[in-house]
């Protein structure tokens, strides 16, 4: 499950990254090497995998997801198991002829039915929720890195700030690498905001 975490945090962040790309200006033609060296572009990258294992909000926001998760996932598993119960008991009753008639009968299959019903409806709600506080999350990081960039790009100019994860990107010369500075570079942004809010009593 924290594997599939980290993999819609992944995304969120590319997600991030294209958008701030979208705002650079688009070269037609050619290879990127040859673009750059035309045009004097500037161009650095960000390896996706270490900004989610060491900026702080990727961090708690993956340990926050994983608890809603197992809680759903234990809940479930509670009402799943005691549905089998009874659903067991309901067959060695029927089988023993245990039930005095059968409207009595009727009346416990419909029961079960029901809980049935609860348990699917119990399904998608939490499934709902748990959708809700990722895309909630995944907004927040997004805007996070935005709001980051645009600022550390003031000074740093770069004409595109590339996200590289897995093989998106075939090769990359390390000296285009910014993570480490644009982790630490985050890591103090949202300390500093963490130490500014409120404490509720």
């Amino acid at each position: 499950m924290k594997k599939n975490i980290f993999a819609v945090m992944a995304m969120a962040t590319m997600v991030a990254f294209t958008s701030c790309n979208n705002a650079t200006t688009n070269v037609d033609g050619g290879s990127a090497s040859d673009s750059a060296n035309t045009t004097g572009m500037k161009i650095a990258y960000v390896e996706v995998d270490s900004l989610m294992t060491q900026y702080k909000f990727c961090q708690e926001y993956a340990i926050e997801l994983e608890k809603k998760s197992t809680n759903a996932r234990n809940a479930l598993n509670t009402k799943g198991q005691q549905l089998q119960k009874n659903l067991a008991k309901f067959q060695e009753k029927l089988q023993n002829n245990g039930f005095t008639s059968r409207e009595e009968a009727e009346r416990q299959q419909a029961n079960l039915q029901r809980q049935d019903q609860d348990l699917q409806e119990l399904q998608q709600r939490l499934a709902a929720e748990l959708e809700s506080e990722t895309v909630k999350y995944n907004n927040a990081l997004r805007d996070s890195l935005q709001n980051f960039l645009k600022a550390y790009n003031a000074d740093k100019k770069y004409d595109i700030i590339l996200s590289k994860a897995g093989d998106n990107i075939l090769f990359a010369n390390k000296q285009y690498d910014i993570t480490a500075d644009v982790i630490n570079g985050l890591n103090k942004v949202y300390k500093s905001a963490f130490k500014d809010t409120p404490k509720t009593k």
